[in-house]
């Protein structure tokens, strides 16, 4: 399992990684784990400010469906158009290729009450 150091983890199981004012979000490698295969990502956010915790989309797996939750505020600029006709990238490369959308941070202070990977790790139990 892969937990990078250079992004920000949510207790919802989503990261962030900061680039500037913007970031682009995903889900973490235990959370595609947990969901098995990645079948479709609903997002129709784009454009939209949304705060903290707010949902941005959801993402469909065989077996369920889950929404998914901002990390921290802001609004969403683009959406990965990747994952249209390659959702699986979500399970393959969550990090990288499986990002979901790109944000303007509102606040970059919300940053701080995410967790760190030591963190994130503890948090799961690994």
């Amino acid at each position: 399992m892969n937990f990078p150091e250079n992004v920000k983890y949510s207790s919802d199981h989503e990261w962030v990684r900061v680039e500037g004012n913007e970031a682009y979000v995903g889900i973490t490698d235990f959370a595609q784990g947990e969901l098995g295969e990645i079948v479709y990502v609903d997002v129709t956010t784009e454009g939209e400010t949304l705060g903290q915790g707010e949902v941005f989309g959801s993402i469909e797996a065989v077996k369920t469906v889950s929404d998914l939750m901002m990390p921290v505020g802001g609004e969403v600029l683009e959406v990965n158009t990747k994952l249209e006709d390659a959702p699986e990238l979500v399970n393959s490369d969550p990090f990288g290729e499986g990002w979901i959308i790109r944000i303007a941070i509102n606040s970059a202070g919300e940053l701080s009450g995410l967790m760190s990977a030591a963190e994130y790790k503890e948090f799961i139990g690994k």
